[in-house]
């Protein structure tokens, strides 16, 4: 079945048609890098990632144009920069850098376009003159607002009341609008405050215009897809489309919105003042990021969710799980997952993990395919001659979902070693090697090591396992003797051959870092 996507606008699933055949346009609000950026911020940009990727996937075989902004002026950055003797592009700098490395350690793309909208001001202040001539917006004392009583479907989108809206509603004493509703267009510069100049005085834009003239200069309106979280459909949102559908020939200015739920972290909502809030950096240092992909995945886009550390560890548990599946039925280790689905589950999988993507990116329902027909049945698709076929699927399932890599990374197993060299740990090394290397490629990097330090080392016939465990033994053994030369020698042999040994008060691990 088509792709169906459920519309805030209409409140209800729709078939998702592009308006330019072949293309779809999409615009996502994006951080506002005035502080640390937190796993809430990433849960959003981590579904549209989705999207994006499922939209350009063969089954939809649509080219994509994604822009996504930073809203890099706002108050909170001027107030920091104030307080830090610096600039508001230096706080932006900042914490924008280490979002999009946290992005990029997340494994989502980049957008086509990433628009600042302190690059896009002319566009800002062409768009304000425009309302001001069709009689939507005003200049007042303190800026330009935009007339919200002009607008009779304000509301619409959210769901939202206006007689309710205006109820409690006030002006603050430092504005100057008509109504308690009415919007900031422009703001006029306070001393020491940056500024752009426009026709009704020095200033800067608000925040909802940003967006509007953003997203029509780089997509043009009507657009297909607006995204965000749920909790700027308003006022963000609200406005967004009060001000740019005015000025349009034919609303409304996109054709889909589409919101996704918010993040509660120990089910609280994240906060310092509650002392559980996390810069998105540290929590990358602490978990695996495609394993927080996951566990992303396992809870609909559109519902709330709550991110624990238990809940983590499950998804890192199910991604290790994905990864042992997917070297068995490549054949890569001795199939062991499960054996009680025949051929026909591969097809059964493949038909549920589209159907549930197709009806409102259901990734839970996709998750439950994969783990159900493929990764459950492992050792049954492998007898059944379609290994290659599954891990195929499993590989394209998963560049959807945006944690292929995770299949596809060197295994890092770490293996602990004595010592002293005894028989048994021979036995438990030599399984650990034949878990990552086939025997050509064992008898491969055995030749090399012997070329390498065969001097050192007589191991005459010793398997590969043996071999490594020999070295060890003896860089320690050489360690222990001062003579640091040898041990190094010794050391980058292994690491040539992908053999990393780690050394603590415990004695040495090794861990496989190429297979």
């Amino acid at each position: 079945m088509p792709l169906r996507l459920y519309n805030t606008r209409t409140r209800r699933a729709e078939t998702f048609t592009p308006l330019q055949a072949g293309h779809a346009r999409v615009y996502v609000c994006g951080l506002t890098p005035s502080a640390e950026g937190h796993l809430g911020h990433a849960r959003s940009f981590l579904f549209f990632d989705v999207l994006r990727r499922y939209l350009e996937h063969a089954r939809n075989g649509l080219r994509v144009t994604y822009v996504k902004n930073v809203t890099d002026i706002d108050d909170r950055a001027i107030a920091t920069a104030q307080r830090e003797g610096t600039t508001f592009d230096q706080v932006v700098k900042r914490y924008y850098d280490s979002f999009r490395e946290s992005m990029r350690v997340l494994n989502v793309r980049e957008p086509d376009d990433e628009p600042y909208a302190t690059h896009f001001i002319p566009q800002i202040v062409e768009m304000i003159a425009e309302l001001i001539e069709r009689g939507y917006a005003y200049a007042s004392e303190d800026g330009v607002y935009y007339d919200v009583a002009k607008f009779p479907r304000y509301g619409q989108l959210s769901g939202k009341n206006v007689d309710e809206l205006l109820v409690g509603a006030r002006v603050a004493e430092n504005e100057h609008k008509r109504d308690p509703l009415d919007f900031a267009l422009w703001k006029f510069a306070k001393p020491g405050e940056p500024y752009w100049d426009s026709p009704w005085g020095a200033g800067r834009p608000g925040w909802h215009i940003e967006c509007s003239a953003m997203s029509r200069a780089l997509l043009g309106v009507p657009f297909d897809i607006h995204g965000g979280g749920y909790d700027l459909i308003f006022p963000h949102h609200e406005n967004e489309i009060a001000q740019s559908e005015v000025l349009m020939d034919a609303p409304p200015m996109a054709e889909v919105w589409v919101h996704g739920g918010l993040l509660n972290f120990d089910g609280r909502k994240m906060s310092k003042s509650l002392g559980n809030f996390e810069p998105l950096s540290e929590l990358l240092k602490r978990h695996d990021p495609l394993a927080i992909r996951l566990l992303f995945l396992q809870t609909g886009y559109r519902k709330p969710m709550n991110f624990t550390e238990d809940s983590i560890g499950a998804a890192k548990m199910a991604l290790d799980k994905s990864v042992a599946a997917y070297r068995q039925l490549r054949g890569m280790e001795p199939a062991t997952i499960g054996g009680r689905y025949p051929k026909m589950a591969l097809t059964e999988g493949k038909r549920r993990f589209f159907d549930a993507l197709d009806d409102d990116m259901n990734t839970a329902g996709a998750l439950g395919a994969i783990f159900e027909h493929v990764i459950g049945g492992t050792r049954g698709l492998v007898e059944s001659g379609v290994g290659d076929e599954a891990a195929n699927f499993l590989e394209d399932a998963y560049s959807i979902f945006g944690i292929a890599p995770a299949l596809l990374r060197p295994q890092t197993v770490e293996m602990a070693s004595a010592l002293s060299f005894d028989g048994d740990l021979v036995v438990t090394v030599n399984r650990y090697v034949d878990r990552f290397w086939p025997p050509e490629r064992q008898s491969e990097i055995l030749h090399s090591l012997h070329e390498k330090i065969g001097d050192v080392i007589e191991a005459s016939g010793q398997p590969l396992g043996g071999f490594i465990q020999k070295a060890i033994d003896a860089r320690a053994e050489a360690r222990k003797n001062k003579d640091f030369a040898l041990g190094d020698r010794l050391r980058d042999a292994l690491a040539a051959e992908g053999i990393a040994l780690k050394d603590s008060k415990d004695g040495t691990t090794w861990i496989v870092t190429g297979t």
